[in-house]
């Protein structure tokens, strides 16, 4: 790797699942990108190798295939803005031009009906996932779909701001932009569609939760990080990063910047795990879903970033881990010394004990907390395949969190 630095095995106490149709939803991923032509042909070409589909089925292995299919192709498309537009094409280092495209995409995604960028493949696959959309979503869901656009938008423009003038964020800011710019609050809205319920605003808009949904985007933008550290540093282009971030701010040298990454991403998972059982003790079944939803992003995150060629980048081998640890490097329970974030660890009432390990001990760095069901697409410890179990039908998960969507085509 660049600089000699090797990515460790991370912590990861959260068991694996896949969908067992995820190879039908990669297909159809694939047939997606080529029947709305996203991005150049190069670079869909790039895209569809990446195993995209598989990563969605890993977010909802137990979710409805319709909505898994959505995801895939939703992320697909995400990459298509960000590597086409942000990264690769020369909006990337252009904020002022940047911000019109994307204000018109959003405009696409808030109305579809809207007879703009006509000719546009983005356009044309944004207008297909919002339609596709309005079939599993209520109003409010696609509305605060919508919302975390404008928040992805909003952070890709800062970060394209940084590459026109060649800079890098401090700490705090990179930490607060990357919450948004990894694209992961956008994909909130799906994991509750996907097992058909509607998270209430008490509960999905409270600050302990809300905060929950944050640790999530950290560890999994930071795991990115890692993962993707070997590509990005060995390419002619600019990039941000967190190891670059210390780097440059706190004169690390790379492997003392990794070991420092690595300590903050655990840090946070541990915490993520003691109030995520402290939630899902006194919440309702739809956000102890919402908790075991987060899980199951932050382990396919990490299944996918080690796995895909995205970033084993097999032409220059990235030599990542295969594997995970089961204890984290540090289980402190001190605030990171990041500003906008620190306040994460004032929400839990003094004296919360972490998760219940598996001789009845606790502590901060146990496994998944037991009051979060796990999901029943397991993959088996030792093999890559799922265990196929019989699927509650659709209309049975939307009765059981008492809100009902539009209708099905």
């Amino acid at each position: 790797m660049e600089h000699g630095v090797l990515v460790p095995p991370v912590y990861s106490p959260i068991p694996p699942a896949i969908h067992p149709r995820h190879e039908r939803i990669d297909q159809q991923t694939a047939a997606w990108a080529k029947s709305f032509d996203i991005g150049s042909r190069e670079l869909r070409e790039k895209l569809i190798g990446h195993d995209i589909g598989t990563f969605a089925a890993r977010i909802l292995p137990d979710g409805d295939e319709e909505v898994i299919s959505l995801l895939a192709d939703f992320v697909l498309w995400l990459f298509g803005v960000d590597d086409g537009h942000c990264e690769e094409g020369e909006l990337g280092a252009d904020p002022k031009e940047l911000v019109p495209e994307l204000s018109r995409l959003l405009r696409i995604a808030q109305n579809p009906e809207a007879p703009m960028l006509t000719g546009d493949s983005l356009a044309a696959g944004l207008r297909d996932l919002r339609y596709r959309m309005n079939l599993h979503a209520t109003p409010g869901q696609v509305a605060r779909w919508v919302d975390a656009l404008r928040e992805y938008f909003l952070s890709v423009v800062w970060e394209a701001s940084h590459r026109n003038k060649g800079t890098v964020p401090d700490l705090n800011d990179y930490t607060l932009m990357r919450l948004y710019d990894g694209a992961t609050s956008v994909v909130m809205p799906l994991l509750e569609m996907g097992y058909g319920y509607e998270l209430q605003p008490h509960e999905r808009d409270s600050t302990s939760v809300r905060a929950a949904a944050e640790m999530a985007y950290f560890i999994i933008t930071w795991d990115n990080d890692l993962f993707s550290y070997h590509k990005e540093s060995r390419g002619q282009q600019y990039y941000l990063n967190v190891l670059r971030v210390l780097e440059h701010h706190h004169a690390m040298r790379p492997a003392d910047a990794l070991q420092t990454a690595v300590a903050q991403r655990d840090r946070v998972m541990c915490l993520f795990l003691r109030l995520s059982a402290h939630l899902a003790a006194s919440g309702s079944p739809q956000l102890r879903q919402y908790l075991t939803s987060l899980t199951s992003f932050i382990r396919a995150a990490q299944d996918w970033g080690i796995s895909s060629r995205r970033y084993t980048t097999p032409e220059d081998p990235a030599d990542l881990p295969t594997t995970f640890r089961d204890t984290p490097t540090d289980d402190s329970t001190e605030p990171l010394d990041i500003p906008a974030v620190s306040w994460w660890w004032d929400l839990l009432p003094e004296g919360t004990e972490g998760p219940e390990g598996p001789d009845g001990s606790r502590g901060s760095n146990g496994p998944v907390p037991a009051a979060l069901p796990t999901p029943r697409h397991r993959q088996p410890a030792g093999g890559d395949a799922a265990v196929p179990v019989a699927q509650r039908p659709a209309k049975d998960r939307v009765a059981m969190a008492g809100h009902h969507h539009c209708s099905r085509a």
